[in-house]
């Protein structure tokens, strides 16, 4: 898979193309501000971008804009942003924007090879990939809703679907089986009153809700 890095500090810059070579991913480009971002995936139309949330010459929230204009203009293009803090008001944006090829984690989650290069699949994919500390915070700002009809064990398989898990990954975290996973999702469609529409996807909007963001 091709792959474009947006990251103004030189160092975690290196790192990151180092542990995407390893995963098997070509990195085609790196840059150091969404200026450059945007003429990188514009020319190389890559299977995923990493972007730091805050880059030059603000150092606010341009790595978001610039997401959303990706997502936006190359919508084939997944985008991965790495923030130093919580941000969830960027977090909340995407996820209303666009509700796959999406992911949000915190910098320090790379140290840790193998679960970024698993998120990095994940949202390369088509997935998504949310650092449990940004769904903490965004469940903080939810108001009391049809969620509160959901039972303790349909709560951690919603939460687990928050972070991007497959039914299979659900069923291995909380030690059931798949079919068991299954049944906890249909019930959760039920609770959360998402019919079957060919318009929806019920386990995206599920998720939206979950989060506030919907």
């Amino acid at each position: 898979m091709r792959a474009v890095i947006a990251e103004d500090s030189v160092l975690l810059r290196i790192g990151l193309v180092k542990v995407l070579e390893t995963a098997g991913f070509e990195v085609r480009a790196e840059a150091a501000d969404a200026e450059g971002l945007l003429t990188a995936v514009e020319e190389h139309r890559p299977d995923i971008a990493v972007v730091d949330v805050r880059m030059p010459p603000g150092f606010t929230d341009e790595g978001v804009r610039a997401a959303l204009l990706i997502r936006q203009q190359w919508p084939d293009t997944a985008v991965l942003l790495l923030s130093q803090y919580v941000e969830e008001r960027y977090a909340a944006d995407l996820l209303t924007a666009h509700t796959s090829g999406i992911g949000y984690l915190l910098k320090q989650r790379v140290a840790d090879v193998e679960e970024f290069i698993d998120a990095l699949r994940r949202v390369a994919g088509g997935g998504t990939a949310l650092d449990p500390q940004v769904v903490s915070q965004l469940l903080v700002r939810r108001h009391s809703d049809p969620l509160d009809r959901l039972t303790r064990r349909e709560r951690d398989v919603l939460e687990l679907m928050a972070g991007g898990r497959s039914n299979a990954g659900i069923a291995a975290a909380l030690v059931v089986s798949e079919s068991a996973v299954a049944k906890h999702i249909n019930s959760i469609f039920v609770k959360l009153d998402l019919p079957v529409a060919d318009a929806d996807h019920r386990r995206v909007l599920a998720v939206l809700r979950f989060l506030g963001v919907s």
